[in-house]
Formats: structure tokens, C-alpha cells, sequence
């Protein structure tokens, strides 16, 4: 029987990072929605209460485009021990996954994998374009290419039957 490779702990086994390009779409595509919104509710006379519906929307707009622009800075990395974004937030420890989905009709970001996990965590967690995290759903990609989150996929595939293979030899 083939013994699989062990890589140091830390090692990064795969990386995904947002693409310049969908970053940037995605930022500007957001802010000009909340300018637009804010200079619609100035511009225009609606009535108050349309008014402070519309200045809301925009400002959550131009808020949404700086929380992506912060998240969309970072990576995700895969090593051996665990799912991470490069700030040092742990997504999911490999140990703690208990299965993948990569199917079409999975509720996953675009051009990525969802995880789910043994255990909860303690608190949801989104970052814009990159990975969010409720309760023991994990999505991971967004604005990431496709051929990135794939072979991180495939990563954590092989270290999952590698756990299934080992608990089976016990």
C-alpha cells in the first residue's frame, strides 16, 4: 500500500487569491450603485421617507465596497492542518471538516467549494469575495479564479480519503 506524503504543518499546500481584475469590477461596481443611490436621494425629491431609504442603501453600498476591499486584499491558504486566511483567521481545521461539496446546485460562492464541519464556531463570519462562515457551513471563493479554489479543492479531497483510509487501517 502507497503511503501519502506529509508536509510540514505550516507549509502552504494551495493558495486563492482574488483576481485584480474582478476585484476591481467588483469595488467599482458597488461604489458607483451607493453613489448613484446617495446622488438619486439628493438630487431627486422623494418623499423623507424615500429619502433616508435611499441615502441607507447608498451608504451600505460604499460600506459593502470597503469590506470587500479589505477582504479581497488577503488570501486563502491550505496547509496541512488547516484552511486560513492570510491575516491568520482559521476557516476550518482539516481535522474538523467532515465533508465537500463541489456540485452545481451546491448554495457555494462562485468558483469555489463549500465545507461543512464537525463543530460550530463561535461566530459567522463574512469576508466579501473571499470566504464566509455560518454556523458549520463554510463557502470559500467569490472573486478567487476558478482554477485556484479547484486545486485547493482537490487538496482537501485527498486529505480527506487520506483520514478515511487511515481510520479504516485502526
Amino acid at each position: 500500500m502507497t503511503d501519502f506524503p506529509s508536509f510540514p504543518p505550516d507549509e502552504i499546500l494551495a493558495a486563492a487569491q482574488a483576481s485584480p481584475g474582478r476585484r476591481f469590477l467588483g469595488m467599482a461596481s458597488l461604489g458607483l450603485l451607493g453613489v448613484m443611490v446617495i446622488w438619486i436621494a439628493l438630487s431627486q425629491s422623494p418623499a423623507p421617507e424615500w429619502r433616508i431609504f435611499l441615502l441607507a442603501m447608498g451608504a451600505a453600498a460604499l460600506w459593502m465596497a470597503d469590506r470587500m476591499r479589505r477582504a479581497t486584499a488577503n488570501r486563502i491558504e491550505l496547509t496541512e492542518e488547516a484552511l486560513r486566511d492570510s491575516d491568520g483567521t482559521v476557516i476550518a481545521r482539516i481535522a474538523d471538516i467532515e465533508a465537500m461539496d463541489r456540485g452545481f446546485f451546491a448554495f457555494k460562492p462562485s468558483n469555489g467549494f463549500l465545507l461543512r464541519t464537525a463543530h460550530g464556531q463561535e461566530a459567522n463570519t463574512w469576508r466579501p469575495g473571499l470566504w464566509w462562515r455560518v454556523g458549520r457551513r463554510i463557502g470559500v471563493g467569490g472573486m478567487t479564479p476558478g482554477s485556484q479554489t479547484k486545486v485547493m479543492s482537490e487538496i482537501i479531497a485527498a486529505m480527506l480519503a487520506k483520514r478515511e483510509i487511515e481510520a479504516g487501517r485502526r
